[in-house]
């Protein structure tokens, strides 16, 4: 992982925002999703597995020079979040608008359930999962903007700081193709997986986003 985000200067007469890194990790592993389950708004408990991968994200977070620490409030993103507060000697304050896009009829399906009782609608949604949800599902574009302000409000809250925020795949798919200027409706071949503790690393500078880093193994 690389150090703190760089320090913005200033000129005579400019005021000028430092720049904040987000870190903006899913979740670890759980249940659901060890069986290829969909879990958005259901509440599902982290795997043995993903306890362990919480304890590596928090080795990372006590050297990691945190400003502050934010968690969607599903219980798989506070229990992976909770160890990183405590190494870092952080309190971790929570957001509902973190929360995964809510699947409707999809949540608890695996893939090949969902094609064998959604009528077409499964593979419907591979093709444009942004303009066809599955059936039920939250708007995704609502879930999208809900998610880019949480973010945004963290970055604003922490200027020249680092703030980890633990949040859910799909969320994280669509903010980024927002923060990128991307089609939403790419988001599965665009970014095919956010593996468990991993996620994306973001400079934001006065709105501007750029991607510093994906997927990468959060290391002490």
């Amino acid at each position: 992982m690389d150090g703190r985000p760089g320090r913005g200067g200033s000129t005579e007469g400019t005021a000028v925002t430092e720049p904040t890194e987000l870190v903006v990790v899913r979740h670890g592993e759980t249940v659901w999703h060890r069986e290829n389950r969909y879990a958005g708004s259901s509440d599902v408990a982290l795997t043995e597995n993903g306890v362990r991968q919480a304890e590596a994200l928090a080795r990372w977070a006590a050297t990691a020079g945190l400003s502050a620490i934010v968690s969607s409030t599903l219980s798989r993103a506070a229990d992976t979040a909770a160890p990183a507060g405590e190494a870092a000697g952080l309190p971790v304050a929570t957001d509902p608008r973190l929360v995964e896009q809510d699947f409707g009829d999809g949540e608890g399906l695996t893939s090949r359930e969902m094609r064998e009782r959604l009528d077409g609608a499964r593979e419907r949604f591979e093709l444009d999962p942004f303009r066809n949800p599955l059936p039920g599902s939250e708007d995704p574009v609502k879930a999208t903007e809900r998610g880019v302000a949480a973010l945004a409000d963290a970055a604003r809250a922490h200027p020249g700081g680092r703030v980890l925020v633990v949040a859910h795949g799909t969320l994280i798919r669509l903010v980024l193709c927002r923060f990128l200027g991307m089609d939403a409706g790419r988001y599965r071949r665009a970014f095919p997986k956010v593996g468990n503790c991993r996620g994306a690393r973001l400079r934001w500078e006065e709105g501007e986003v750029g991607l510093l880093g994906f997927n990468e193994p959060m290391e002490a």
